[in-house]
């Protein structure tokens, strides 16, 4: 099984913060794919947990790398990746 990223840009006014990080676990437990994210300065985190999310410190402007691993590794980078790039469906 290949890997599969996608960079992709954070545009809400908040960047990755708890309730958006705990909306991109919440998706990317929904499939049976392992995903990573990693930040511009190279630090890394699996979206299986806030925490790891929030260590990132992405902000507003700032490019993710994610990759997934797993059997339904496409759908998962599809569906985390229209979820940054709809700003976490917050209004801002």
């Amino acid at each position: 099984m290949t890997q599969l990223c996608k960079k992709v840009l954070i545009q809400n006014r908040l960047g990755l913060h708890a309730r958006a990080a705990i909306k991109l676990v919440e998706l990317a437990q929904s499939y049976d794919a392992t995903l990573t994210i990693r930040n511009q300065d190279g630090k890394e985190a699996t979206a299986d947990g806030v925490m790891g999310l929030l260590m990132l410190e992405s902000a507003q402007g700032q490019y993710v790398t994610i990759c997934a691993d797993g059997s339904e590794s496409g759908d998962a980078l599809d569906a985390v990746c229209h979820l940054i790039e709809d700003k976490f469906e917050e209004d801002d």
